[in-house]
């Protein structure tokens, strides 16, 4: 198994591929960051769910990904804005919409890693990990 240097774009990128490949499934080694973006992603109804199985060093996320009614990938794309070589902060009032609103960005805050939505509600800033649309 390859050594990852940036896991949590890993885990978008299998994201995206598996939304673009039709597949239902898809599993990735665990993080609890990477089990609270699947949070994120679920109660804002681009996932259907994330499971944790697994003990210790085995542990793996297998999250279940959302189509509409005619097939379509609800995830129609993301982009990883802050990476290990530059990371991008913003401030509480800087907070990024996505798309006018049809899309939602993922900050990892003091308060723990919310949505823009739930970051501006909260008046908080942070590292801005990603958009998803």
């Amino acid at each position: 198994m390859a050594v990852l240097s940036d896991p949590i774009s890993d885990f978008l990128t299998r994201l995206k591929n598996a939304s673009a490949a039709g597949n239902e499934k898809f599993s990735a080694p665990y993080s609890r960051m990477k089990q609270d973006i699947a949070g994120i992603l679920v109660e804002e109804g681009y996932i259907w769910k994330a499971e944790v199985s697994g003990e210790g060093i085995d542990k793996i996320i297998t999250v279940t990904v959302k189509y509409s009614d005619a097939g379509k990938a609800v995830i129609t794309n993301l982009k990883r804005v802050s990476k290990p070589g530059l990371r991008q902060y913003v401030g509480a009032s800087e907070v990024p919409r996505v798309l006018n609103g049809l899309g939602i960005s993922i900050l990892s805050t003091p308060k723990g890693l919310l949505s823009g939505a739930a970051a501006k509600k909260q008046n908080v800033g942070g590292e801005h990990l990603a958009n998803i649309w």
